[in-house]
């Protein structure tokens, strides 16, 4: 194995003043215990878990508490602003995750992953609610993880607003579809990473399988965001494994440098040179 892809394929990722060992992201929501969900978050590797901040989604059927199932010395926090769909409102949960970080001690108290949404039916991102919610939030301090859409135009004004990452869709959340549009996502790339190459991209939702996670990270994407994959897979925690191998697999392919693609066959015993045995 080659020794400088090795290391660089589990380089840590960094996002802002923070800097993560595992280029997966796994989030909280979904499972059916919170038991279920401490056993798959540890066997994906991950350590960065985000954490929906409504109060609604912190709080399960039983009374208990999200962050009381949490290990918060070994995870970094991610809060995010699901569930809205407005700037203004996605700002106030923004400052009120905050608040509960900071309570928390938690080191990531200074980012957000930001989710304004345009409607129920689809979860799509409202673009100009989302530019105008991480100028807000960038000016109150924020380091902001935007969740986009895979519009490479949107993407760059993003980033033009201070976001910290950009996250382009692979499809729509919880939709298990994967990389719709591969090549949005390397026009986001070419845009975001122009003149700033190590400026984090992260596809975040709509992975269904490992190999979604392969794929996108092939593609160049530095990291990988997903909940519903694992937490409604028949198996959960044997599914948050196979995300944390897709990831490694992955990156490691996009730094080794994969063959072009080509319309005819190309012989692994090349014939040139080779001397004809044929009878005169």
């Amino acid at each position: 194995m080659n020794a400088t892809i090795d290391t660089a394929s589990v380089e840590p990722l960094k996002v802002g003043s923070h800097s993560l060992n595992s280029r997966l992201i796994v989030g909280t929501g979904k499972y059916s215990t919170y038991e279920l969900m401490g056993e798959a978050l540890e066997r994906s590797g991950t350590d960065c878990i985000t954490v929906a901040v409504r109060r609604e989604r912190l709080i399960d059927a039983e009374g208990r508490n999200l962050l009381d199932a949490i290990d918060t010395s070994r995870y970094t926090l991610l809060p995010n602003t699901a569930g809205c769909f407005s700037a203004e409102d996605a700002v106030r949960v923004a400052r009120l995750g905050r608040e509960i970080l900071l309570g928390l001690e938690n080191p990531g108290a200074s980012w957000v992953k930001l989710e304004v949404l345009s409607d129920t039916r689809t979860l799509l991102p409202d673009p100009v609610e989302t530019v105008k919610a991480t100028e807000q939030l960038v000016a109150d301090g924020f380091e902001v993880l935007c969740y986009t859409s895979d519009d490479p135009v949107v993407a760059r004004r993003l980033k033009n607003a201070g976001a910290a990452s950009v996250m382009p869709a692979g499809s729509p959340i919880g939709s298990g579809q994967g990389i719709l549009n591969p090549n949005n996502i390397r026009i986001c790339l070419e845009y975001l990473k122009e003149n700033d190459p190590d400026y984090p991209v992260i596809v975040d939702a709509g992975v269904g399988a490992a190999s979604d996670v392969a794929a996108a990270m092939e593609l160049g994407v530095d990291g990988v965001l997903l909940n519903t994959a694992i937490a409604h897979a028949q198996d959960p925690v044997t599914m948050a494994d196979a995300m944390r191998h897709a990831c490694i697999a992955g990156r490691q392919s996009y730094l080794s440098g994969r063959i072009p693609k080509r319309l005819y066959a190309t012989a692994s015993s090349p014939t040139e040179g080779v001397i004809s045995l044929k009878k005169s």
